[in-house]
């Protein structure tokens, strides 16, 4: 774990634009067993759920800049689609580029930050894999739809990533190799359900990866 150097940067703050400071960020290289490692901890102490468009720099060991390593997210914190919610939220990274097995650190930058359009979860949403028959089964498996559960007692907005991660050697960190939206942006309604079909390049990934050794299926808030 790491604290990060955070600069806010952008065009001048009108007043409805949310203060980027008030979002602060810790770097997980790896998270243990059986977690997901390259993740980036929110912190949001806005009362409220916002939208941030972060850049993000790859740094070495000692701190020092990774010029070669490109950094993309998961969930889309660097494109303006995660909704974070007041309290805590997170991102999943991806390096690419010389020097990506180098990566011990990262600097988030906010470049822009508004309010968000509908509210962020307070408890995590889940994603269930469903067969042709509705019934619930392993993410491993030849899916064909997704079950998304909202335990909130309000609507909210989501979407879905079917995952595909390497198989690192030791010393190295795990990250997604593919990374494939199943279906688009779903509203899922308060303490309920939404289900989600997986057709197109999402069928096509699943039926590639199935039965592979590390897989996962995550739904995030999104607009």
């Amino acid at each position: 774990m790491a604290a990060l150097v955070v600069v806010a940067i952008g065009t001048a703050k009108s007043s409805s634009d949310p203060d980027k400071n008030a979002l602060t960020f810790t770097y997980h290289r790896e998270s243990g067993d059986n977690y997901i490692s390259q993740t980036v901890s929110i912190r949001n102490t806005i009362r409220g759920s916002v939208v941030p468009v972060l850049a993000f720099t790859a740094l070495d060991r000692h701190g020092h800049r990774l010029p070669g390593v490109q950094v993309r997210t998961v969930y889309g914190s660097d494109s303006g689609r995660l909704v974070v919610p007041y309290g805590w939220g997170y991102d999943i990274l991806r390096f690419s580029g010389p020097g990506e097995h180098q990566v011990y650190d990262v600097r988030v930058t906010v470049a822009h930050l508004a309010t968000a359009k509908v509210p962020a979860n307070i408890h995590p949403v889940t994603a269930q894999p469903l067969d042709a028959a509705g019934r619930a089964v392993s993410k491993f498996s030849r899916f064909t739809a997704v079950r998304v559960t909202n335990p909130d007692a309000f609507a909210v907005k989501v979407r879905v990533a079917y995952l595909v991660y390497d198989q690192p050697v030791e010393g190295e960190t795990q990250q997604a190799i593919s990374v494939t939206p199943v279906g688009g942006l779903v509203r899922v309604p308060a303490e309920g359900t939404a289900v989600v079909k997986v057709t197109g390049d999402a069928a096509r990934a699943v039926a590639r990866y199935s039965d592979g050794p590390a897989v996962s299926v995550k739904a995030y808030n999104s607009q």
